[in-house]
């Protein structure tokens, strides 16, 4: 084999190496410490928007099954970590179907009783703080051509956020208590009327089930639009959502 020869074949192989090491980075990045997610629907409105990229935090609640790519059933429970804490926007995998990824804010914790009443959510029996903060007028497939009421709520440990209360007589706004069993988590959406959550279907969230804690958002783009279409980049990225907190 000519020198020549030697010097392609060695540079094709340490290309390999590279590519395969980058791919091992990638896949130890995404397993133990951040995986990319984006919002697929207004249920976080307006705290999170269709159109957001954020990252979510994997090693924040330890680790189970469902923080390894592909979900192979290795072991059970979780492992070295955290429980979520009261008021934490967390993404879990749903309980009914596994495959499926949701985002929602963790409102109730083992053993809590929880309920809503004329749209007000107590927990434990204590009504939480609710104040009317202002209008909030949705965009794009979620405008429907007037504000929608905007609500600041304080949960119990401090932990304060909005939400939208689009319709004041919706089935979401009147509930029967709910007790939170051992070992699982009560999750609403901030967009009260338009969520599927634990007062629905969703039911109560296993802690096995948690993948990991929303940190911070890194890429917004309007919801019409996909990020491949950088054309539209100028008129259509939400700067101000760059860098924003995923939590409030």
């Amino acid at each position: 084999m000519s020198d020549t020869s030697k010097t392609h074949s060695g540079g094709l192989w340490e290309n390999v190496k590279v590519l395969v090491q980058a791919l091992l980075l990638a896949v130890i990045i995404r397993t133990l410490l951040f995986q990319p997610f984006s919002i697929p629907s207004g249920s976080m409105m307006e705290t999170l928007l269709v159109g957001d990229y954020l990252f979510v935090s994997k090693y924040s609640y330890g680790y189970s099954k469902y923080s390894i790519p592909f979900s192979p059933d290795l072991f059970s429970g979780r492992i070295w970590g955290d429980e979520p804490e009261r008021g934490d926007v967390a993404v879990f995998r749903l309980p009914s179907n596994p495959k499926v990824d949701y985002i929602k804010r963790v409102i109730g914790l083992p053993g809590d009783r929880v309920q809503v009443t004329d749209g007000v959510l107590s927990i434990n029996g204590q009504p939480v703080e609710r104040e009317l903060v202002g209008d909030y007028m949705p965009e794009g497939r979620y405008n429907q051509g007037t504000p929608v009421p905007m609500y600041r709520e304080t949960l119990p440990n401090g932990v304060s956020y909005t939400t939208l209360d689009i319709n004041p007589n919706s089935p979401g706004d009147n509930t029967r208590e709910f007790v939170v069993p051992e070992g699982h988590y009560f999750t609403m959406g901030d967009n009260r009327d338009n969520s599927l959550d634990s007062r629905f279907d969703v039911g109560y969230v296993p802690l096995e089930n948690f993948v990991g804690r929303a940190t911070i958002i890194f890429f917004s783009i309007a919801d019409e639009s996909s990020p491949l279409e950088i054309w539209k980049w100028p008129t259509d990225l939400r700067f101000d959502r760059f860098f924003k907190s995923a939590q409030r």
